[in-house]
């Protein structure tokens, strides 16, 4: 097991500040912001952090195995990369480096519709070993070429959002003209020219855009065309029928994202689904919303009929355990991954990798959790 990371930056408070002095503002306060007033964004990790672990100092311990069972794969580690909109604009190329470094450390990796790299190029670095999350399109054509796609890659499994039926309210992107359609103003190309390696790399690597949707765009789109596009592209809610839809058309394993009830999973349960995943997106879109912790108390009781996963406040090794004791079969880090790759450029995704790893394996000791599957046992209820 690779453990070696950057010990200047062994928590993910280094990594976030770091982050915050090389990329510009208006990209910083993209990645590390919420919607509305940001209660949710705190909640979620706050709440979470209220989970406590029972340590058996005595038991007969055997040592840690971090290995996870999950649709069929045996993964390295009880952990994956959320999916990230727009990861390219907070550091350039930043879907390959995190996409490289899931597949050498062996766990998922999620790609989103509207990031900044594309299905084949993702699939061609992890040999098709990626998950795909899915922005439900307004136009079944585009869909149903977007997993005409996926199945010719070989994609391990399909993730159709559910929490974006509309776009979240941020304060601070608006602020930023990061809102659709995005502008570029002078404030903004201020904080560019304060961050040169940011700009450089930008220039090598070239401007941002959506790789995965480039074919569907109209050509000689400006700014204002490309953001009209987009909110009507995507204007498409998901609903019992268009799940139908899928589900017929997906031979893969199906997960829904975003769940946070149980009248939605067990809708979930009656389509044939074969796992969710337990999030409010971060708290970038309900900031009136219950924390993702919470939600997963309230739905466990599906965990005999599909996987549950949980993302949204999870930063750090001791907040995966934290999850997994308080039920999640398996989780999700997003912004973690993404402060890393601002942080250290192309030695990011390792980095990270290395860091929870390091950071979980610390907990499974103390605590003497010698298996993924025992965290459970060592909740304090």
């Amino acid at each position: 097991m690779n453990l070696n990371y950057n010990t200047a930056y062994p928590g993910i408070d280094d990594l976030r500040n770091k982050a915050k002095s090389r990329i510009p503002r208006f990209a910083f306060e993209y990645l590390d912001g919420g919607c509305n007033e940001d209660v949710n964004l705190h909640r979620n990790t706050a709440e979470l952090r209220e989970v406590q672990l029972k340590p058996f100092y005595l038991s007969d311990y055997q040592g840690i195995d971090m290995a996870t069972s999950l649709f069929g794969k045996t993964y390295s580690a009880p952990f994956g990369v959320a999916p990230v909109g727009l990861q390219g604009l907070i550091w350039p190329n930043s879907p390959n480096i995190l996409a490289k470094a899931a597949k050498e450390h062996n766990v998922p990796f999620i790609l989103s519709t509207v990031t900044t790299s594309g299905i084949e190029d993702i699939a061609k670095i992890t040999d098709g070993d990626f998950w795909y999350q899915l922005y439900h399109p307004a136009e079944e054509a585009l869909r149903d070429d977007i997993i005409r796609r996926l199945q010719e890659v070989e994609c391990d499994v399909l993730v159709i959002l559910a929490d974006v039926p509309s776009f979240g309210f941020r304060p601070r992107d608006i602020r930023n003209g990061l809102a659709m359609p995005p502008s570029m103003s002078l404030r903004n190309i201020l904080q560019i020219m304060g961050r040169p390696n940011w700009a450089m790399q930008t220039l090598i690597h070239g401007t941002p855009n959506f790789a995965t949707l480039k074919p569907y765009l109209p050509k000689g789109l400006d700014m204002k065309q490309l953001g009209a596009f987009m909110n009507k592209t995507f204007s498409g809610r998901l609903n019992k029928e268009r799940i139908s839809v899928i589900r017929d058309q997906w031979k893969g394993k199906l997960v829904i994202k975003g769940v946070a009830s149980a009248e939605d999973a067990q809708l979930a349960v009656e389509l044939g689904l074969d796992g969710m995943i337990v999030s409010n997106h971060g708290g970038r879109q309900l900031d009136s919303g219950e924390s993702a912790v919470k939600s997963l108390s309230d739905l466990l009781a599906f965990k005999e009929k599909l996987t549950v996963m949980m993302d949204s406040g999870i930063r750090s090794g001791s907040d995966i355990a934290r999850a997994l004791a308080a039920g999640a079969d398996f989780t999700f880090l997003g912004r973690t991954f993404m402060y890393s790759a601002a942080a250290l450029g192309n030695e990011g995704g390792q980095h990270a990798m290395a860091m929870l790893k390091r950071q979980l394996m610390q907990v499974m000791e103390q605590v003497c959790c010698s298996k993924v599957d025992d965290f459970p046992k060592h909740l304090i209820r």
